[in-house]
């Protein structure tokens, strides 16, 4: 049943319809229900938020029941009873029937999110926090209408977003996308109509996630004349905050032109990163 919280988002009651393995850390889950039908969204680098139920849980423990007070009653549930929270990006909706993708990178040693994902399988509960309205704030991917060049960075945990933003592009849009994963099996072909140069970087075997290859790699570009440019920058935050300051500082991008999010910090979960906003 769909509960209201805060207008436009909702809480969707789905199951797992199939999984696919992407790549050798990446894995594609596919959910269905009949709640979906008021699912809506214009894609994109569209947020939602996802609740995982513990092992041995037949469901996420989430009090979505009591409306727009479901959070600070999520808060207080034991921490082995209150429902696993994971912030994602939609990859893809589709109708007839209603589903929707989600992207999980899996991770060695694994979180929580990423052990259910590597065991969800037909059938499996989950709870999602998303929009019933297409245009929500939970978008912010959103180049000036006089924009003429798009530049784009992200890491793995950024590829369903980014995937999603180049798909939504039309033609003759000239982009510049660089894309960091940490394996090679990892790289996709990604379907856009936009004018679009995507780099991949593959991180060393040897190197840290967050590593200093993604601004090495802008600062030796060479973008495209532009008068307007705009970009879209999400990974973990601490790189992101060094791209927007080469973008702005010695690029000269006017910063708000610049869209950068922090989709995770390093050495921090999601839970101890929440707590420092």
């Amino acid at each position: 049943m769909t509960t209201a919280v805060a207008a436009p988002f909702r809480f969707f009651s789905l199951q797992v319809v199939r999984t696919r393995r992407l790549g050798p850390s990446s894995l594609r889950v596919t959910f269905g229900g009949e709640d979906l039908r008021a699912f809506r969204s214009d894609g994109r680098d569209q947020s939602l938020s996802l609740f995982l139920p513990h092992p041995g849980q037949r469901e996420p423990a989430v009090p979505y029941e009591l409306g727009d007070d479901w959070w600070p009653a999520w808060r207080e549930l034991p921490d082995g009873v209150r429902a696993v929270m994971r912030s994602y990006t939609l990859r893809s909706l589709r109708r007839d029937p209603d589903e929707i993708d989600i992207d999980f990178v899996l991770h060695t040693p694994a979180g929580p999110a990423s052990r259910w994902a590597a065991r969800a399988a037909p059938g499996d509960p989950v709870v999602l926090l998303g929009p019933a309205v297409a245009d929500n704030r939970a978008i912010r991917f959103r180049p000036p209408s006089d924009t003429d060049l798009t530049l784009i960075w992200g890491d793995e945990s950024a590829v369903p977003a980014v995937s999603a933003i180049l798909q939504s592009l039309p033609a003759r849009t000239r982009v510049r996308a660089w894309l960091e994963v940490r394996d090679a099996g990892d790289i996709q072909e990604l379907a856009t109509e936009a004018d679009a140069e995507i780099t991949w970087l593959v991180q060393d075997a040897n190197g840290a996630e967050g590593s200093p290859m993604a601004l090495d790699a802008l600062r030796a570009a060479r973008l495209p004349p532009a008068e307007r440019p705009y970009a879209w920058i999400a990974g973990e935050s601490g790189c992101v905050k060094q791209l927007r300051r080469h973008l702005v500082g010695e690029r000269g991008i006017d910063r708000r032109r610049v869209t950068f999010v922090g989709y995770w910090r390093q050495g921090l979960s999601e839970e101890q990163l929440r707590e420092t906003e």
